[in-house]
């Protein structure tokens, strides 16, 4: 069963996906597109943060800041890529 730090970033990692593909418009496809680049981004993000040691903006175990940087930077390469 997946922890909870998993489960809340999954579901920030969406809601940023969701809002972007909002804000951009686009069809089922792009939202799938926007969600999985969030996903990764965050993930990669959150894990950056730890590598780098880096403890600002932290929700528990969660690295805040590094994964929201991670995901807004997945989100704008993915929408000038489609």
């Amino acid at each position: 069963m997946p922890g909870p730090s998993i489960v809340f970033g999954f579901i920030i990692a969406t809601l940023y996906g969701s809002i972007f593909h909002f804000i951009t418009g686009g069809d089922a496809r792009r939202l799938a597109v926007f969600l999985l680049a969030s996903w990764i981004g965050f993930a990669l993000g959150h894990i950056t943060g730890d590598l780098l040691n880096i403890n600002f903006l932290d929700i528990g175990s969660l690295n805040m800041l590094n994964a929201t940087l991670g995901s807004v930077v997945a989100l704008v390469v993915a929408r000038f890529l489609t």
